[in-house]
């Protein structure tokens, strides 16, 4: 399998005052092409930093970190900008789509800025809504609307899609969807799902699992036989 991260020896620390505070303390790991990652870990364990490392949206303070054997690590603001808008789609827990927009506007605000997108009407249509697609935000449902978010990050056609507690605000019903969208996303175009989560129920769909715990990934998990989204236990 094609290595699309890697990471060795990651850290990360903030220095609040006097205190030195580490969310990374030397971490490890490859993640391959179109493998659906689960990261678990409580509050405070890193995920996030991960993240957003992961997203060029944070550099490390130290250690190597490369997408596709160029570093991220050291790279320059306009590098990193260039490896966000063309290679990550980001899915957050709260949908941060804009409200004046319609759903296929949200969605082409993603379709203008890459290089090589998908045509917003299909994802739209994949994530099934293509019949909302003229709804505003405040005309659908928050499934609805995670949904949106979803298809503005696909339509970009990256590499990785980075997903923050994208069920965090969801009722079980309407996770379940969504999860089946991420899962779509990744078997259809063959592309690496990250997905951070407080809910252990999802790694029973994923291809591994790490466990962060104090800034320190502890351990990773294959899973034999992944679930499909719908017999995931919540």
């Amino acid at each position: 399998m094609d290595t699309v991260l890697k990471a060795r020896n990651l850290t990360k620390y903030y220095q609040m005052g006097e205190v030195k505070v580490e969310a990374l303390k030397g971490v490890d790991f490859d993640i391959y092409a179109a493998e659906f990652i689960v990261m678990l870990g409580p509050s405070g364990s890193g995920k996030s930093t991960m993240l957003n490392i992961i997203g060029g949206m944070d550099t490390p303070s130290s250690g190597e970190i490369y997408f596709k054997g160029k570093p991220l690590h050291g790279a320059s603001e306009k590098v990193l900008t260039e490896y966000r808008r063309n290679a990550v789609g980001f899915v957050f827990q709260f949908y941060n789509l804009m409200p004046n927009l319609t759903a296929y506007e949200n969605v082409m605000l993603s379709v203008e800025i890459a290089q090589n997108p998908l045509k917003a009407e299909d994802v739209l249509e994949q994530v099934g809504l293509g019949d909302r697609a003229g709804h505003f935000p405040a005309q659908l449902s928050g499934g609805e609307q995670q949904r949106v978010a979803i298809a503005r990050a696909v339509a970009k056609n990256p590499e990785l899609l980075l997903c923050d507690e994208p069920t965090g605000a969801l009722d079980s019903a309407t996770g379940i969807q969504v999860l089946k969208v991420l899962k779509d996303f990744n078997e259809r175009y063959k592309k690496t799902v990250i997905v951070i989560t407080h809910n252990a129920s999802i790694a029973q769909m994923a291809n591994r699992v790490f466990y962060l715990k104090d800034g320190r990934l502890e351990h990773i998990d294959n899973v034999a036989n992944p679930v499909p989204p719908k017999e995931v236990s919540w």
